[in-house]
């Protein structure tokens, strides 16, 4: 997906500074976008890698897939070579 600063828990493009998630210092997130990670916490530290995929699909299809079936397969491809969901 490019060279793009990603969100490594969603995906998300981190282009602007206010895309950044912050540290617990108030400091931007090099890792992760402000949807996902805000004062050195996910905000959703019990989020799964297929609540993820199933949570990032509305905001995919259809500007980036056709359609779910599809956005959820290159998910599933994708989100484990993301940090948070590397294994």
């Amino acid at each position: 997906m490019g060279d793009t600063k990603r969100c490594q828990s969603c995906g998300m493009e981190m282009k602007e500074p206010t895309d950044f998630g912050t540290e617990a210092n108030g400091n931007p997130s090099e890792l992760y976008c402000h949807f996902c990670y805000q004062n050195g916490a996910f905000d959703d530290k019990d989020m799964t890698l297929e609540g993820m995929i199933e949570a990032t699909i509305p905001y995919v299809v259809p500007s980036d897939f056709p359609d779910e079936e599809t956005a959820r397969k290159a998910l599933q491809e994708f989100f484990p070579t993301l940090k948070r969901w590397a294994k």
